[in-house]
């Protein structure tokens, strides 16, 4: 019988004995250690935001998975092999609470709460109607695992949904645009759009005054993706200037967003800590399982990185 797989495992300290669990679980068939700077050298490990020295003090890893759908906070560490293949989740449960936080995000926008809130705060009876989905057209930046739940569930609530992608996809009900002759449809005239796109080089401050001032007057940003698509600045200034409605982020360039930072205070801003997409730890466990057996069995595993794009 050929001996049990070890496999170092590298996240938060306090969530070292639920992965144990969840991982041991989930692939009982391998034993899972807790990384230390002590560990013997692994053939694989699991990992989120792993410390800087954890690639240098594991040089005989085949393979890594990532717990989570986001890798540039791996990709951006120095010792990482060149040629260590990544593995990552592709959902793990985030796509249904992604959905629904965009689908409230959009509803309360379309319900003006926002500004019935303020006119409670100044005892003002100020009626505004609400708008229909139907009349809403909003888009979809990433179609990947979790862009085309968002999607289609946007669809099923009665929202003219558009999408965008790098290459072509085909989504029923949704007007899928496609690469750099696609961008500017699917901006034009968008009532809403909502972010899920990875952190890579080409998706870095894409959301820039240019872009954002294609979409509609009055129209709402929400960014579940990473803050560093969105230039906060000229974010700021097309809701002051009025041509946007307001924004619910999710995400931010530095996290935790520092307390001096304007979108705490500004009034068409909604700011929530980075948890519209949480791991869901069975699901991920799970995910990494199915990984880890294609990869000792020399099969293509799902959810493999391509560095040059970064996801």
């Amino acid at each position: 019988m050929s001996a049990a797989p070890r496999i170092v495992v590298a996240a938060a300290e306090s969530s070292r004995e639920r992965w144990i669990a969840a991982l041991s679980a989930a692939l009982p068939e391998a034993r899972f250690e807790w990384w230390s700077p002590r560990c013997e050298p692994a053939e694989l490990a699991v990992v989120w935001k792993p410390p800087a020295e954890f690639f240098a003090q594991q040089p005989r890893l085949r393979a890594v998975f990532n717990l989570g759908a986001g890798v540039d906070a791996l990709l951006a560490l120095p010792d990482l092999p060149a040629d260590l293949p990544i593995y990552r989740l592709q959902d793990a449960g985030m796509a249904e609470p992604m959905a629904r936080y965009a689908l409230a995000a959009l509803l309360r926008h379309l319900h003006h709460f926002d500004a019935f809130e303020r006119a409670q705060a100044a005892t003002r009876w100020a009626p505004l109607p609400p708008r229909d989905p139907a009349e809403c057209v909003v888009g979809v930046l990433g179609l990947g695992a979790i862009g085309a739940v968002i999607a289609r569930t946007l669809v099923s609530a009665g929202f003219r949904v558009r999408g965008y992608a790098r290459s072509a996809h085909t989504l029923a009900g949704v007007d899928c645009h496609a690469g750099r002759a696609g961008w500017a449809p699917f901006l034009d005239g968008l009532d809403a759009l909502v972010s899920v796109l990875p952190a890579t080089a080409q998706s870095r401050d894409l959301l820039d005054h240019a872009a954002l001032a294609r979409l509609a007057t009055g129209a709402l940003l929400v960014n579940l993706g990473r803050g560093q698509h969105v230039v906060d600045r000229d974010l700021i200034a097309l809701l002051d200037a009025g041509h946007l409605g307001g924004a619910v982020l999710d995400v931010f360039r530095e996290e935790p967003l520092p307390p001096e930072h304007p979108f705490w205070h500004h009034p068409k801003v909604r700011v929530t800590p980075h948890v519209a997409g949480v791991t869901r730890m069975a699901e991920a466990a799970e995910q990494v399982a199915a990984q880890v057996r294609a990869v000792l069995a020399e099969r293509p595993a799902p959810g493999r990185v391509d560095r040059r794009r970064g996801y």
